[in-house]
């Protein structure tokens, strides 16, 4: 194996290792920018500013990755945003 197909095999199992998780909040026609916004400040450890514009991308893109990170830290947090009615997804 030469040293080129070794680095590019690394960097590879490197990039492998470094995949996160990521919550996506979807639009919805039912929930109020606020309850938006408080559920992300209370759920993602948000701060206010964050929340707003994350609803405001939602509203606008219809959708918005709010968190990423490890699975096993996401779920309850997802969990929290389908428990105040919101759809969110771990993808």
């Amino acid at each position: 194996m030469s040293s080129k197909e070794k680095l590019s095999e690394e960097l590879l199992l490197e990039e492998e290792v470094l995949k996160q998780n990521e919550i996506v909040l979807y639009n919805d026609d039912v929930n109020t920018f606020d309850h938006v916004i408080d559920t992300l400040i209370h759920a993602c450890d948000h701060t206010s500013e964050q929340a707003e514009q994350c609803s405001l991308i939602v509203h606008y893109k219809g959708k918005c990755t709010v968190k990423t990170g490890e699975y096993d830290d996401l779920k309850p947090r997802c969990s929290k945003l389908l428990e105040a009615g919101l759809s969110a997804e771990i993808v």
